[in-house]
């Protein structure tokens, strides 16, 4: 393995073979090595556990011969255990001789022929999803796994793609959703040997690298930089430590109001002018809910030590905070807030922890310029969908309207 296995997956490696965790879940760009690894580690599996079997998945099932079954059977040769399995076509499976364990290729346009599938003894115990972000969304994927997971003690789940170009793509909005069970993994082809890829991938890359710097960011760093339509495009999302946020004293709060079917959004947040870097502290996005409610919920979670802004649409409700002891103001708005508050904030790095703020996470990762017939960008700022951005937008009012503040 030392031999075969890239240097940035030895971790993660070590990590399937203790069973570290249930669902793993690889990212990379071109020549990440992302893909071989799996299927280097899938037959390790099934060597270690004499009653389990592997199901490798695709969306589309014409795609697999020529993607993850010839991948499979690079490995078995890398391995010198190629001749130790049995390759067939119909149907598609890779069968251990010793054992009869077998690596089982199928397509997911048919769902029901999957409900179908059945060891010959044992269990599937491995799932490996080949271009995870193919496949129609979570919802699918949970599908599979309820047919497969069970009959059995230990599994192990892989899924494996590109990241789509856009962010918002469900594949890289589920990547940064925490579970316990899931170890992501990201690489890129800057971590594999160069005389594994060759002189001519490297000359792509970098001459890709020359003339255009963002699709080789998507292509070949794996990273996820917008349909051309984000309208916050600064985003650095990621865990936020509780001590990172201690050596900031400047606290901006906002409150957008709502009750149903619009929602009510407060938001707390840390300004690092310095770095002109905004982070998302806390939320409260909800329907149905009293100003006495919300109002209680600000109280209980100490956020009175710094003021509030609030839209000034509502000025009874403001005076209900103020009722309340909360250092409620209402925003002042005026002809051109609306825009130059988004350039404002435009202008600066936002860093969000879903944990934290998962509703504010999902507006501002989803908020894109609307479009006309045409797939052109249509200027002016949809109003729509924009709750938590509003509270951010009203939260930083006060700074961005003092004179010699520039957007």
């Amino acid at each position: 393995m030392s031999e075969v296995l890239g240097p940035a997956f030895c971790g993660l490696a070590g990590d399937v073979i203790r069973h570290g965790h249930t669902h793993y879940d690889l990212a990379g760009g071109r020549g990440s090595l992302k893909s071989s690894t799996v299927s280097l580690l899938v037959p390790l599996i099934l060597l270690q556990h004499p009653d389990a079997h592997a199901l490798v998945l695709r969306k589309v099932a014409n795609t697999i011969r020529d993607s993850v079954y010839s991948q499979y059977c690079w490995a078995l040769e890398k391995l010198g255990m190629a001749g130790m399995w049995e390759a067939r076509l119909s149907p598609m499976e890779l069968i251990y001789r010793p054992t009869g364990q077998r690596i089982m290729f199928r397509g997911a346009d048919d769902p029901m022929k999957l409900k179908s599938i059945k060891a010959p003894f044992g269990y599937i115990a491995v799932t490996h999803f080949e271009e995870k972000d193919q496949f129609a969304g979570r919802a699918e994927i949970d599908t599979i796994l309820q047919s497969t997971m069970r009959g059995g003690e230990l599994f192990w789940n892989f899924e494996s793609y590109n990241p789509p170009l856009s962010r918002d793509n469900w594949a890289n909005l589920d990547s940064q959703k925490q579970r316990e069970d899931r170890l992501c993994h990201r690489s890129t082809y800057l971590q594999a040997p160069p005389e594994w890829l060759g002189p001519q991938f490297l000359d792509e890359a970098e001459h890709k690298k020359r003339t255009d710097e963002r699709e080789y960011r998507h292509t070949y760093l794996g990273e996820a930089v917008g349909a051309g339509a984000d309208v916050f495009e600064k985003l650095e999302v990621r865990t936020i430590a509780d001590d990172e946020l201690v050596r900031f004293d400047r606290i901006f709060q906002g409150v957008d109001w709502g009750w149903f079917p619009d929602q009510y959004a407060f938001l707390r947040t840390a300004y690092d002018r310095a770095h002109e870097k905004i982070f998302l502290v806390d939320e409260l996005y909800v329907n149905k809910m009293s100003n006495a409610q919300t109002g209680a919920w600000i109280r209980s979670k100490g956020y009175m030590d710094y003021p509030i802004t609030c839209d000034s649409a509502e000025p009874k409700s403001i005076d209900d905070y103020r009722g309340m002891g909360l250092p409620a103001r209402g925003a002042s708005k005026g002809p051109g807030s609306v825009d130059y508050g988004f350039k404002w904030l435009q202008g600066r790095t936002l860093v969000i922890d879903p944990a934290r703020t998962p509703r504010a996470h999902k507006e501002i990762v989803s908020y894109e310029y609307e479009r006309d017939r045409e797939g052109n960008v249509i200027s002016g700022y949809p109003d729509k969908n924009d709750h938590a951005i509003s509270a951010l937008r009203y939260a930083y009012e006060g700074l961005f309207n003092r004179r010699g503040t520039s957007a």
